[in-house]
């Protein structure tokens, strides 16, 4: 039996490593937020999730300020993990403190609701400067929600080759 662990998460499965590593990868990926959808925003403030997201919400989810003017949605699960991450700084740390604010003070409980959608709060949306189409973008373990324009921004940032190099130069993406 050989056991794999990504992202937390422990898959078990028998048979040959190579069959086993394919499948666990698999799995690893399909329990992830990724791509990019324009989405719009109904009067109440209500965003439709994409269709591929709602899966991972069914235990509910938290949405807080982004560090970016934009907002972050966590599943349940990598929402306690980053809580309890958040609370294990000391309270006279002046920095922690300021975590913590930044963290809870915009948290929301979400719920999607039956036909795919969650409620963003109204102080939420004028943080992330939201009106009536976002980008949902899928980051991970999270997926955040932009206004387009601060999007567009942060793709202008994400396409400048020579800046990439010298950014990601000191991180080990090789496959192997």
């Amino acid at each position: 039996m050989y056991t794999v662990c990504i992202s937390g998460k422990k898959w078990e499965k028998v048979g040959a490593p190579d069959d086993f590593r394919r499948s666990a990868i698999k799995d690893g990926l399909e329990h992830m937020f990724m791509g990019q959808y324009l989405h719009n925003l109904d009067s109440k403030g209500r965003l439709t999730i994409p269709s591929r997201y709602r899966a991972l919400l069914v235990d509910g989810a938290y949405i807080t300020q982004g560090f970016d003017r934009n907002l972050m949605v966590w599943t349940k699960s990598s929402f306690e993990k980053i809580s309890q991450r958040v609370s294990q700084g000391s309270i006279t740390d002046p920095i922690s403190r300021l975590l913590r604010r930044h963290i809870y003070s915009s948290g929301e409980s979400v719920e999607v609701d039956r036909v795919g959608r969650i409620l963003l709060p109204e102080f939420l949306r004028q943080v992330a400067q939201l009106d009536n189409e976002v980008v949902v973008v899928g980051v991970g373990d999270y997926f955040e929600i932009w206004s387009p324009s601060l999007w567009a921004e942060q793709i202008t940032n994400l396409q400048d080759a020579e800046a990439n190099q010298q950014r990601f130069i000191a991180f080990d993406l090789s496959a192997g």
